[in-house]
């Protein structure tokens, strides 16, 4: 192949990391030519409902796997934390690159942490994983939903509507906006969402020649920690209707793996941890752990809540 297309979302932050992949990319087979193909997709579009209300975060996904079915992008990048578990028939992710920072970022103008808002202060997050740690955390604050993309949240921030918003560190490092964390909401207090802060590529199962130019990019380690979160998560079903958070580190010549299922509506919160060889088993025993010790109710209970 001379010439590579990929397809991307609008957002500043999507076109950033679909640039830095065109730039390692023209890095690892010096010659190709990478363009990008920007899309709009409907998770970006309807922005007064919750992801979960119009069909889940694989509608950040839809259009771009579309252009690629008609031949009119090669590939897509995506934020892998909004990658469904599995994925449409007929498409691969042969690339998932070197993590960035997993962690959530604190963002106020007046406060430096969780800890320092007053009762009754606003935070803003549409995501249910965050909600129901904030409700664990302080249960009297109040929580308000936030969507858009990285801008215009901040905006929302300085504008007054929140006393302190929850983001993706990783996010808004890519942006250079690292300077608005106030601090980090991190593990084993705080876990993330299932493979937070990687990028992954995705192409069409039988492009073997694409697929042969993005694996080049891909990581082994970030590939199986991303693999044993996403597989707990698999196994409990989650998606975002669910507020579950999964975060796996290498540990010797393996994985731990720490999972949480909680309730954005009270903040009842099941842990679990194992270690392991196997990021698919250790995934799945992590799930099973998390069931036993009464996960299975909190899954239940957001059948109609916001999205991540």
């Amino acid at each position: 192949m001379k010439t590579l297309r990929i397809a991307t979302r609008k957002s500043p932050l999507a076109l950033w990391q679909s640039e830095h992949v065109a730039e390692a990319l023209r890095a690892a087979h010096p010659g190709l030519q990478v363009t990008l193909v920007p899309m709009s997709t409907r998770g970006d579009e309807v922005l007064d409902r919750s992801l979960a209300a119009i069909g889940g975060k694989g509608l950040f996904l839809k259009e771009l796997e579309v252009a690629m079915l008609r031949g009119e992008a090669d590939c897509a990048v995506h934020s892998l934390k909004d990658v469904p578990m599995e994925l449409e028939p007929g498409f691969a992710l042969p690339a998932i690159l070197p993590r960035a920072e997993h962690a959530d970022g604190f963002i106020s103008n007046g406060f430096d942490d969780l800890e320092a808002l007053p009762p009754g202060a606003v935070v803003g997050t549409s995501s249910l994983r965050r909600q129901a740690q904030v409700r664990a955390l302080r249960p009297d604050l109040v929580l308000r939903d936030l969507r858009g993309n990285v801008n215009t949240r901040l905006a929302k921030l300085d504008a007054g509507e929140y006393d302190a918003i929850i983001l993706a560190c990783a996010g808004l490092q890519r942006l250079g906006l690292e300077a608005r964390i106030r601090s980090k909401l991190a593990a084993p207090q705080w876990l993330p969402a299932p493979a937070q802060g990687a990028i992954a590529i995705e192409c069409r199962d039988d492009a073997g020649d694409v697929a042969a130019l993005l694996v080049a990019l891909d990581d082994a380690s970030t590939r199986r920690c991303v693999e044993a979160e996403r597989a707990m998560n698999q196994a409990l079903h989650g998606s975002c209707h669910v507020p579950v958070a999964a975060l796996a580190l290498e540990q010797g010549a393996g994985l731990h793996l720490q999972g949480l299922v909680g309730s954005a509506q009270d903040g009842r919160a099941v842990r679990a941890e194992a270690s392991g060889g196997d990021p698919q088993a250790l995934g799945r025993e992590v799930a099973a752990l998390l069931l036993e010790r009464g996960a299975g109710p909190l899954l239940d209970l957001e059948p109609d809540a916001a999205g991540a």
